[in-house]
């Protein structure tokens, strides 16, 4: 996906708060220890250095989430950077029930919160939910995709 594909992927899928522009996903693929995972109608974008990675974005076009879609692209986020990270982190809007509850069936757990972190148009601010994931080379959660 080019950085104009991905940032208007990002624009549909997040509408409440500003969107990631062109400039912004060029700027961060140009830069060492990113990973961009794609699929079908949706992306993950993450950065892993020191034994550690970081889920920077994961977008689905509305029209077709709810399909395990964000599920695969985490599966394979997370099968990717085994070998390299031993902790996966990401924030996620305290409001978003669907993110929420998939991040937690793949064993990520809250570890802190960034209160009126997500400024939203025309709406209240929602706070940043941070959750973290040990990963092992291993983890059994990783050897397939769960479906949904």
């Amino acid at each position: 996906m080019t950085p104009q594909q991905l940032a208007a992927l990002h624009q549909s899928a997040f509408t409440a708060e500003r969107p990631w522009s062109a400039a912004e996903f060029e700027a961060l693929l140009d830069g060492p220890h990113v990973g961009l995972f794609t699929a079908a109608h949706g992306f993950a974008l993450t950065r892993t250095v020191a034994g550690e990675s970081e889920l920077l974005t994961l977008a689905v076009d509305p029209a077709h989430q709810r399909q395990g879609i964000g599920r695969a692209l985490t599966h394979d986020w997370l099968s990717a950077i085994t070998p390299y990270a031993d902790t996966a982190f990401l924030e996620v809007a305290q409001d978003n029930s669907a993110a929420n509850a998939l991040y937690l069936s793949l064993g990520f757990a809250e570890i802190g919160r960034r209160p009126a972190y997500y400024k939203r148009n025309n709406a209240a601010s929602a706070d940043a939910i941070v959750l973290r994931r040990s990963l092992t080379l291993t983890d059994s959660t990783l050897s397939q995709p769960e479906s949904g």
